[in-house]
């Protein structure tokens, strides 16, 4: 081994700290320990027979070689025509130019990261919001600006106030990351009309919103909403996908959606990280698309979720004391709690852990270090028995410490 290692590190590596939910998961796996800390789909989703039937299909065809050969940086054409094509019966007015295929769309938000942020430069994001994000733009050196949430959304007065703030002292910044559907951790949907304000704040401002919407299609109730994109449709907006929570995470499939210019740029960026995405899987991705079974399958994966999400939600309802809080989610995979101020999550986490339950602690979530009285649970991966008995050992653990 090398002695002088972490004098020739990078800079941006020696300081990275690894990752707080990875460390938490590794406690998960102790002997009958119900988690609700990942954010896994269930594995009873997973279309196990169509897909094997497309990848026999797709090895026995004219495709197979250039299924496994070096594909475009762009992404396989046929993927993303089909993408297009679903987008625009959302009513996005997009073309092909405007949407490049990544691994996953946490590749997503690295690759625009590469592109837009030099150490020292602001993004802002919620609070609390998705910890990926967080720490993809920490990674190239951004300081991390926060807006309060309500129940619905980032806060556009304390977005305006912050931004005004910041043109005060000459400052702007890079965008503004939002998870509009069913965000993570907090599980709140934005509605059209936050989702307007938002957009003209960033107008006023001439900022970039980037719309990270991974869970969007995962609604069990309530109507859908209007993507920012396609409310915007001017180019101030960056659009992010992935089929790892309405089709199988272990594609590493997810796309990219911007003006030319932008994927212009994003292309170049990543022909330095890996060249392509697996033409593989984005061809078996793209027949699944073809055959028609993508909605369908849909309909069944948001039926076993719902049925979790009202479980867990039945639960909380019997079991939790009065003292905590949460929001109903109208879809996604999480739900958010709200401790008493006094509590502190973390500390919490060795408690529950005894109960032989886990969760995320809420701080993990927040850019300023608050939130240590919150807690992220994820009710898609546990069956519906380990939903509703994990809630009953996590209201004991709760209950333990109040005052």
């Amino acid at each position: 081994m090398i002695k002088d290692l972490e004098e020739i590190l990078n800079r941006q590596i020696s300081s990275q700290k690894k990752s707080a939910i990875r460390e938490i998961l590794k406690l998960t796996q102790l002997p009958d320990i119900i988690s609700f800390a990942g954010g896994l789909p269930a594995p009873e989703s997973f279309p196990v027979k169509e897909l094997k039937n497309i990848v026999c299909e797709l090895l026995d065809s004219d495709d197979a070689h250039q299924a496994l050969q070096y594909g475009t940086t762009e992404g396989d054409l046929s993927l993303r025509e089909l993408l297009v094509y679903r987008y625009r019966d959302q009513g996005l007015e997009i073309g092909i130019e405007n949407l490049m295929i990544t691994t996953a769309s946490q590749q997503g938000l690295d690759l625009l990261s590469k592109i837009f942020i030099d150490r020292g430069d602001t993004v802002i994001c919620g609070l609390p919001s998705y910890l990926g994000g967080i720490s993809a733009f920490g990674f190239y050196g951004a300081r991390l600006e926060g807006v309060n949430l309500d129940n619905h959304g980032m806060r556009a007065d304390l977005l305006e106030e912050k931004l005004k703030k910041m043109k005060a002292f000459g400052e702007k910044p890079k965008f503004i990351y939002t998870i509009p559907d069913f965000q993570n951790p907090a599980g709140i949907t934005m509605p059209e009309s936050r989702r307007k304000e938002i957009i003209e704040i960033a107008r006023k401002f001439d900022v970039l919103i980037v719309e990270d919407s991974p869970y969007r299609e995962l609604r069990y109730e309530g109507g859908h909403q209007r993507m920012i994109y396609t409310l915007e449709n001017t180019g101030q907006v960056i659009s992010i996908g992935t089929f790892s929570k309405i089709l199988a995470p272990g594609f590493r499939i997810g796309w990219l959606i911007a003006e030319k210019s932008i994927i212009d740029r994003l292309v170049t960026a990543k022909q330095t990280a890996d060249l392509c995405t697996s033409p593989f899987v984005q061809k078996i991705a793209a027949r699944y698309l073809e055959a028609g079974i993508l909605d369908s399958h849909l309909v069944k994966i948001k039926n076993i979720y719902q049925e979790k999400r009202d479980i867990m939600l039945a639960a909380l309802e019997e079991y939790m004391p009065e003292e905590v809080g949460w929001i109903r989610p109208e879809g996604g995979l999480f739900l958010f709690l709200n401790l008493p101020r006094y509590f502190n999550s973390e500390q919490l986490f060795m408690q529950a852990i005894k109960e032989k339950v886990a969760f995320i602690p809420g701080n993990v979530f927040h850019c300023n270090g608050a939130g240590n009285n919150t807690m992220r649970l994820n009710f898609s991966f546990p069956s519906k028995e380990m939903n509703a008995e994990g809630i009953i050992r996590l209201s004991r653990a709760i209950r333990k410490n109040l005052r």
